[in-house]
């Protein structure tokens, strides 16, 4: 762990611009869903008790660089008012004197909200001038939102190398997540990877099978590898022009040791609706009319015995068409078996990606994963061995 968290901070007295991930999907005016906001707490909550003013940049939406009214960050106040339990004070602009103007009012014990990063071009141009201008309004730096760390901007980059900088809590808990996941795992480690296509997570899968025992496959993109061993998948989603780079990452796992695990049966169906009727058929015998949705019932006794066997899950993709039941089945019966080990102490559970929140909320399983990652992009480039902006601008602070 080569970056400081808040327990390595003098804070006393200091101003911490805090970065932050709230951006946060709203409805008719109001904030829809509060998770990412309810997860920034225990940092603001840990910054006051240790005497500091936390002051807090983020973005918000795709204002490009100019002033959008509908993406001022004026909309979240009430959420974060609500979670954070006090008044939030809120400055209609992140650098200049009105948001020093701002800083300056703000009391021992007070929480201040700058305006939109975004607002301004230099934000995701990772701007000198812009990021010094961000700079001069506090002492401290600490970055909480690991689901930008992976965008080189000022507020995420550039603030880091200008001030004394730390980890906030949340990007703790998820450096520290995906380190035992990964970076330092218990053997053997077993990943999931899901999802539609190949070609969207073609270096997650050659970063996965030079480091973990066994590769799950599944989703559409199971189908090109089936069909990459000569297997007719009917009218499945396919991706046909990447069968030759599906033999390849098929054989780089064998020369790494690394078993790829397919669905030898599947569920079929002529139309993809709810309830549609459907069949379970051995993965070489799809019918030419229908397509592949799911993975069957044989598919799923051989990951649960993959998962009983494993002390580190990585999981990033459903196995299925867990939108519509029941294409559900497979996603969430190894979302439950994965559950039923971590609650048992027996598996460390690490998963992320948009798809896969969502399909782990429907299955009633997130809650008891070790960790389950709000971040998507961040979460998939760090499963791609990538470097992230935001953490190594941490480590070399």
């Amino acid at each position: 762990m080569g970056w400081k968290t808040l327990d390595d901070m003098d804070l006393a007295g200091k101003v911490v611009l805090t970065r932050v991930d709230i951006n946060v999907p709203v409805e008719d005016g109001k904030v829809s869903d509060a998770t990412r906001i309810e997860r920034i707490v225990t940092t603001v909550k840990d910054i006051l008790a240790k005497g500091g003013k936390p002051v807090l940049l983020a973005h918000f939406a795709r204002p490009k660089g100019k002033v959008v009214p509908e993406m001022s960050l004026k909309v979240v106040l009430p959420a974060l008012e609500a979670a954070l339990g006090q008044p939030v004070a809120f400055a209609p602009d992140c650098v200049g004197p009105v948001a020093a103007a701002a800083v300056s009012a703000l009391p021992a014990g007070g929480v201040l909200l700058l305006e939109n990063t975004r607002f301004h071009k230099g934000e995701e141009a990772n701007d000198p001038e812009f990021a010094q201008g961000l700079a001069a309004l506090g002492d401290v730096y600490c970055n909480d939102a690991f689901s930008a760390a992976h965008r080189a901007h000022a507020s995420t980059e550039g603030i880091a190398r200008l001030l004394p900088s730390c980890a906030g809590r949340l990007m703790q808990a998820e450096l520290g997540a995906l380190e035992k996941a990964l970076g330092r795992p218990e053997r053997p480690v077993v990943a999931v990877v899901g999802g539609a296509k190949v070609s969207t997570k073609l270096e997650l899968l050659g970063n996965l099978v030079g480091r973990v025992d066994t590769l799950v496959i599944g989703g559409g993109m199971a189908n090109t590898f089936l069909a990459a061993q000569g297997i007719d998948v009917g009218k499945s989603l396919c991706e046909h022009d990447l069968l030759g780079t599906a033999r390849e990452i098929m054989e780089k796992a064998e020369a790494a040791g690394c078993t790829i695990l397919l669905p030898t049966d599947v569920v079929v169906a002529r139309e993809f609706r709810a309830g549609a009727a459907s069949e379970v058929v051995p993965a070489n015998a799809c019918p030419p009319d229908a397509m592949i949705l799911d993975a069957g019932p044989a598919a799923i006794a051989a990951i649960a015995a993959a998962f009983a066997d494993a002390r580190t899950l990585v999981w990033n993709g459903p196995l299925g068409a867990f939108e519509i039941p029941p294409f559900n089945a497979a996603t969430d019966a190894a979302a439950r078996q994965a559950a039923s080990l971590t609650r048992a102490g027996k598996l460390l559970s690490v998963a992320g990606g948009g798809d896969t929140v969502a399909a782990l909320n429907a299955s009633g399983s997130a809650e008891a994963f070790s960790y389950v990652s709000t971040a998507g992009g961040a979460f998939l480039e760090w499963l791609e061995g990538k470097t992230l902006p935001g953490v190594a601008a941490l480590e070399d602070s």
